[in-house]
């Protein structure tokens, strides 16, 4: 069970400072320290392919670029490194969408992964014209990735549910290969929409025994569907040559935090309806005296910081014996970020991964012998 790396696309903007945004919260003035050119975004993705992980994150939501489009671009910037787009199925028609994915991957020759997000506040997706309700967007998610996934599997598909309807929807070309599914959420509605769906299962970065409780849960899950999904983190790095220099960084990040932008962000996520989010939020509550919530995992990216909101932290071997941890409760995957994310690349892909690789749990994509 080899591990599998990515990276992350800043595409709100990058700084040395922690970008804010998501689930209800502002970015702040951080993000346009470095602006998501493609300039930008294209140096941070070649580096995250000439140092070996795998695939990119780019997020989705009204404070960042498209990322389909983004991603779209950056293809021609890179030749190997796969782009997990994430995109909102309310968003789109599934005859469209599975469309557009059968495109991409035909023309990026297969480099196209999937991160399929719900949606967690209502605000937001009512901008987009979306006015489910939470439990209303999970049972569309549930229709939509039935839809497309019989689409790309040649079928011609009709389909008349709660809350779509399709009838005739084929595809002239399929894709090639299929693009992997990632998915996360922690409400009892996401797992059951993940146990039916995702090739793999995503969570934000919990202590590791909170972790192997939603791993446990989630393949009970899909075995009653004959399934057995892949797990994969999501989490920030802050990783040095010593220990004493990754906390000395963490202490500049969190002295760097406005305490009312704190207070603001903190407002703001209270009232998120996800309830990923409001798991990152219990392991702080808001408190700066109390931010390492289990060795090396420091929560104080998400004092200001929606969306993933912990941090591996310490010398090069200390974040390695962590992702470790992970990988023996079964972690397969890894999206990892750091700031800004072109330097914490290279600390990561020069200082950990020669380590991960040292101990047989990690290999360089084009050395063969990995899975994306």
């Amino acid at each position: 069970m080899a591990l599998t790396l990515h990276w992350f696309l800043p595409t709100t903007g990058d700084s040395r400072q922690v970008v804010g945004g998501g689930h209800g919260s502002t970015p702040g003035a951080a993000g346009s320290d470095r602006p998501p050119s493609i300039a930008y975004l294209g140096q941070i993705a070649r580096s995250a392919e000439q140092l070996g992980f795998a695939g990119a994150l780019t997020p989705t939501g009204a404070w960042c670029e498209d990322a389909w489009l983004t991603t779209a671009m950056l293809t021609q910037a890179t030749e190997r490194l796969k782009y997990l787009v994430a995109f909102r199925p309310g968003q789109l028609s599934p005859t469209l969408a599975a469309q557009m994915a059968a495109s991409y991957q035909n023309q990026s020759q297969g480099r196209l992964l999937l991160n399929v997000v719900t949606g967690g506040e209502s605000a937001e997706q009512r901008a987009y014209g979306d006015f489910l309700d939470k439990r209303g967007r999970y049972a569309r998610t549930d229709e939509f990735l039935d839809i497309t996934g019989r689409l790309w599997r040649g079928e011609t598909v009709d389909h008349h549910g709660d809350h779509l309807r399709v009838e005739g929807a084929r595809l002239t070309r399929l894709p090639d290969p299929v693009p992997e599914v990632y998915f996360g959420g922690s409400s009892p509605e996401a797992e059951r929409v993940a146990a039916r769906h995702a090739d793999v299962y995503l969570t934000w970065g919990e202590p590791p025994p909170k972790v192997k409780e939603k791993i446990d849960r989630i393949r009970a899950l899909a075995a009653v569907h004959g399934r057995s999904p892949r797990f994969g983190i999501r989490l920030h790095t802050i990783s040095r040559d010593t220990s004493a220099e990754a906390w000395a960084e963490a202490g500049r990040l969190l002295a760097g935090m406005d305490p009312d932008r704190i207070r603001r962000t903190q407002e703001a996520l209270a009232h998120s309806e996800s309830e990923g989010q409001r798991r990152m939020r219990e392991l702080h509550g808001g408190a700066v005296d109390r931010l390492e919530v289990y060795p090396n995992l420091w929560a104080g990216v998400g004092l200001v910081r929606g969306g993933a909101g912990t941090a591996l932290v310490g010398s090069h071997r200390e974040v390695a014996d962590r992702i470790e941890e992970y990988h023996r409760l079964g972690i397969e995957e890894f999206i990892l970020s750091g700031v800004p994310h072109l330097e914490e690349a290279y600390r990561v892909g020069e200082g950990v991964l020669p380590l991960l690789a040292a101990r047989g749990l990690w290999r360089r994509p084009d050395a063969g012998g990995l899975r994306g």
